[in-house]
């Protein structure tokens, strides 16, 4: 079982609501607990990770085959079976705090690795609360909020080329939102007058995209945005 299929099953999910509002009544925890169940001892962040893993029948690749709704149980399998990791990639299972010090209050899996943040997929979260809202969403987390991550043992997605260009623009795009790396006096002095000149316009988000890298016809329009200014 790849990763890539996992996260796959995942997105087919993203909207399910519990009902009613506020019950952890949903499909998930009927599934971990052969009946339906509603009330505050039932969250399921890490059920739906469960149920997840249960569909796609590689139920060994989660907590080992066992069962368990707990995030902190989960993050010491992790730490005690070697798969615990602090960097990410796609199919990792996050723990995030959003406040205070502690354990693990929520976990979810990771869709998306940016340079300064996760976007993952996750149960029971919510625009209201994130780590109790009740719906399956993609959420965008900052980096400070994830403490580490399970990393279950996928098989290896076969690459093909439609698979590699998705990963290179994302490689590429997390560029983009990159700081300059030159924090000189110089370097910024360079980067204003490029900028007020106009030969750096950025994208049409407003990024300047410093540490980028140039196609031939970038590098014709700096070249010709110069000749340019200097014929004026």
């Amino acid at each position: 079982m790849t990763a890539t299929k996992i996260l796959e099953l995942a997105r087919k999910e993203l909207s399910v609501k519990e009902a009613p509002a506020g019950s952890n009544c949903v499909k998930y925890n009927t599934a971990y607990y052969g009946r339906k169940v509603s009330g505050a001892a039932y969250p399921w962040c890490c059920v739906f990770l469960w149920w997840l893993f249960q569909s796609a029948e590689a139920p060994e690749l989660f907590y080992g085959g066992g069962r368990t709704a707990s995030c902190g149980a989960l993050m010491a399998y992790a730490k005690q079976h070697r798969q615990y990791v602090t960097e990410y990639r796609a199919g990792d299972l996050v723990f995030f705090r959003f406040s205070g010090q502690g354990g693990p209050e929520h976990v979810g899996i990771v869709l998306e690795v940016r340079a300064d943040a996760l976007v993952t997929i996750e149960g029971n979260t919510g625009a209201g609360n994130d780590a109790n809202g009740g719906q399956v969403q993609q959420r965008v987390r900052r980096l400070g909020t994830a403490l580490g991550a399970f990393r279950p043992n996928y098989e290896e997605d076969e690459m093909d080329q439609t698979t590699f260009n998705g990963l290179a623009d994302a490689w590429l795009e997390s560029r983009a939102e990159l700081e300059p790396s030159i924090d000189t006096e110089e370097g910024r002095s360079a980067r204003s007058w490029a900028e007020e000149q106009e030969i750096i316009l950025g994208d049409r988000s407003g990024r300047k995209q410093y540490r980028s890298f140039c196609t031939r016809e970038q590098v014709l329009l700096f070249l010709y945005r110069m000749m340019e200014k200097i014929k004026r």
